[in-house]
């Protein structure tokens, strides 16, 4: 008798094809629609607010999320969703240095490999992809002498936004202004100073936040914490695993005696009025 190798069979080789191609083509139409299937078409189960932050509409997010929490992570889905599903977009991943934005290009990379439907992009450095459909993903220290050139901005994403100078953010915001594209910003504090500080603060409704801690974090275990909590001071650890605005070490001064000591009604005395 022989043996019937299935395995040889051209019929069922070419059926076999057409199921994966057709799960393919499934998969990519519900991520289309829906930036969580996009993620999770990638291999990755977001958690219930990142699932929130990718199915936001607000044209402006702020995330101030623990250390190894996820952010950079559904930030990166975010850049590649409004890419690939946007012809013509433009998608800026803004960082203080080159490390850091290369490692948030390389999370979009990385996701954008493993989609079942994934195509080559038509063109590829080292810190910029191009798709077939025109949308481009560039990826940017955080320096206002690289960035100015740029306009309509549809996406743009920055990350470790705590250190980002002050003048810089003033220089992206503008980009947005005729586009009206989206801004996310995504950080741990530094501090109680600076823009990423002033926006989660005092900057209003429109801001879509989240907040996540390290102890909300599952994939953090409360031994480990307790030990970084003594490794590094409660200092760092307040801010980088608690999510806080802490004043600063050399701060004469707290942040809320400053503000209380602001009087609206009292006129400058120079260059005022």
């Amino acid at each position: 008798m022989k043996h019937n190798d299935s395995s040889q069979n051209p019929v069922l080789i070419a059926a076999t094809q057409r199921l994966i191609e057709r799960k393919a083509k499934d998969a990519e139409t519900g991520a289309e629609a829906d930036p969580v299937l996009l993620a999770r078409a990638a291999g990755l189960e977001p958690d219930p607010w990142q699932c929130d932050v990718l199915r936001s509409e607000s044209r402006q997010i702020i995330l101030n999320v623990t250390r190894q929490g996820g952010k950079s992570t559904v930030s990166a889905i975010r850049g590649l969703h409004k890419a690939l599903y946007n012809d013509g977009a433009l998608v800026l991943l803004l960082a203080p240095s080159y490390r850091q934005s290369k490692e948030l290009f390389r999370k979009v990379r990385d996701a954008h490999a493993a989609l079942p439907f994934a195509r080559r992009f038509t063109s590829e450095t080292a810190l910029e992809v191009e798709l077939a459909n025109g949308s481009r993903i560039v990826a940017l220290p955080g320096k206002e002498e690289t960035i100015r050139g740029f306009s309509g901005v549809d996406e743009l994403i920055c990350d470790e936004a705590a250190r980002v100078p002050d003048k810089m953010y003033q220089a992206i915001r503008p980009m947005l202004a005729v586009s009206g594209g989206q801004i996310t910003l995504l950080s741990t504090p530094f501090g109680k100073r600076g823009f990423f500080h002033q926006e989660w603060t005092e900057g209003g409704a429109d801001w879509h936040r989240a907040m996540v801690t390290a102890y909300a974090c599952p994939r953090m275990s409360r031994t480990w914490l307790e030990k970084e909590r003594s490794a590094i001071g409660d200092w760092w650890f307040r801010q980088e695993y608690l999510c806080e605005f802490v004043e600063t070490t050399d701060q004469v001064f707290s942040y809320e005696d400053i503000q209380r000591a602001l009087d609206p009604e009292v006129k400058p005395l120079f260059g005022g009025a």
